[in-house]
């Protein structure tokens, strides 16, 4: 899924690369995301000033009642629940605006490289260089996908259910298989001169 970030900072690349892959409405889809990020943004600082203000006036009440200025205190108890509404309010809808700006994303295909020449389809690929010979396949031969369900190595409906489309969960020998390639790649890459990092996977809040 494409970073709303990148999109902002070179959406003109964004949009020629769309183009290439006959994504016509592109710039439309682009601004659209663009703007549901802007409201999203408002939205949360909103909601953080009027949590901060909520949090600061209901510290007083104890004060207040302390002193016995009790009526101050109902005040302020009225307009802490007012704020309190107001937060709930401004929370779903920002999880609203969260989910449409999520669905909208991922309507939006990467964007290709700069060299990748616009087609329609795969027919439309130019071959830049092959390797070895293709394998002469047996009668009967089974594609990919019945294989996986014959083997029983991946579950793609478990992984939508999970994640979203995209996303399949390997099962036994699928998931010794994705390993086995990680390492391999990994192997491959350091063998190029590039260093693997594998930081922690919990981040303090300076992290961000």
């Amino acid at each position: 899924m494409l970073q709303v970030a990148n999109l902002r900072e070179d959406k003109a690349k964004a949009i020629k690369g769309l183009l290439k892959r006959n994504i016509e409405n592109a710039e439309s889809l682009i601004d659209g995301v663009i703007a549901l990020d802007d409201r999203r943004k408002a939205l949360q600082t909103e909601l953080d000033s009027v949590l901060a203000e909520s949090n600061q006036i209901s510290k007083s009440i104890g004060i207040l009642m302390k002193e016995g200025k009790k009526e101050e205190a109902e005040e302020v108890k009225a307009k802490t629940a007012e704020l309190k509404q107001r937060g709930k309010v401004l929370q779903e809808e920002s999880q609203e605006i969260e989910k449409e700006l999520m669905d909208s994303l991922y309507q939006i295909p990467n964007v290709p490289h700069e060299d990748v020449k616009k087609g329609k389809g795969e027919d439309d690929n130019e071959i830049i260089s092959e390797h070895g010979e293709k394998p002469q396949l047996h009668a009967g031969k089974k594609p990919h996908w019945d294989l996986i369900k014959d083997y029983d190595i991946i579950d793609f409906d478990l992984g939508i259910k999970i994640t979203g489309a995209g996303f399949p969960v390997y099962k036994g020998k699928g998931a010794k298989m994705q390993r086995a390639l990680l390492n391999f790649f990994l192997d491959e890459a350091e063998k190029q001169g590039f260093k693997e990092i594998q930081p922690p996977v919990v981040v303090n809040e300076a992290s961000g």
